[in-house]
C-alpha cells in the first residue's frame, strides 16, 4: 500500500513546476521582453504615439476621426477611411462590419458616402476609390490610398486658402510605398499628413 508521502509526491512536483513556470514565464519573460522593447524600440512598444510639440495628438497605427462634435467631417482637413469600431474610430471596440456585398445596410451607408463625396469633392461615383467608401477590417485602419488623399486635394486647398500644387505635393511626400516593397499597396498616414498639413502656410 502507497504511503501518504509516495502519493503527494507528484502533486508537490506539479506544485513546484507550477511556482517555476510562473516565475520564469509570468514575470521573468514579460520583464526582459518589456526592456527590450524599450531600449531596442522604444516608440513601437509606447503605441507609436505621435506628438506636436509636447502633446499626444493620437498613434499613427490607429485611425482618428478629423470631424466636428457632431460627427460631420471638417473640410480642412484629409478624411480617414470610413470606421465600424463601436461609434467610429473606437479602439476599445475594433471590428469591421461584416457585412456582406448583398447587405442593405452596407449598400446605404456606400450610397450616402458617395452623395457626400461627390458634393465635397466634385467627384463621381466612379472617380471615388474603394477604400472612400468602406470601413476596414479592424475599422481603426490608419491609412488611405493615394487615390483617395489625391481625390482630396482641391478640397483641403481651398479650404485652406493653399495653392493645390503644395497640398498635392505634400501628398506626394506622405506615400509610403508597399511593405518589404512588394507586400500590400502604397498608403498614406491620415493623422502624419495633417500634422504636416497643419505646418503649410497659405
Amino acid at each position: 500500500m502507497s504511503s501518504p508521502r509516495t502519493i503527494a509526491r507528484p502533486y508537490w512536483v506539479a506544485l513546484r513546476a507550477m511556482l517555476v513556470f510562473t516565475v520564469v514565464l509570468g514575470l521573468g519573460y514579460p520583464l526582459v521582453i518589456t526592456m527590450i522593447g524599450q531600449s531596442v524600440l522604444p516608440a513601437q512598444a509606447n503605441g507609436s504615439l505621435t506628438t506636436v510639440g509636447s502633446d499626444i495628438v493620437g498613434s499613427t497605427l490607429i485611425g482618428q476621426s478629423f470631424a466636428d462634435a457632431a460627427g460631420n467631417p471638417l473640410p480642412e482637413w484629409f478624411q480617414p477611411r470610413p470606421s465600424a469600431a463601436g461609434d467610429g474610430y473606437d479602439a476599445a471596440a475594433s471590428s469591421g462590419s461584416n457585412y456582406g456585398p448583398e447587405n442593405t445596410d452596407l449598400i446605404r451607408a456606400i450610397t450616402e458616402r458617395t452623395t457626400a463625396i461627390e458634393a465635397s469633392d466634385g467627384a463621381t461615383a466612379g472617380q471615388i476609390p474603394a477604400d472612400a467608401l468602406t470601413a476596414s477590417a479592424s475599422g481603426l485602419d490608419p491609412h488611405i490610398s493615394p487615390a483617395y488623399a489625391e481625390l482630396q486635394v482641391s478640397r483641403v486647398a481651398a479650404e485652406r486658402g493653399l495653392p493645390e500644387a503644395d497640398v498635392r505635393a505634400l501628398v506626394d511626400s506622405h506615400v509610403q510605398g508597399r511593405d518589404l516593397g512588394y507586400l500590400g499597396e502604397p498608403t498614406v498616414n491620415v493623422l502624419e499628413l495633417n500634422i504636416a498639413l497643419a505646418g503649410l502656410r497659405g
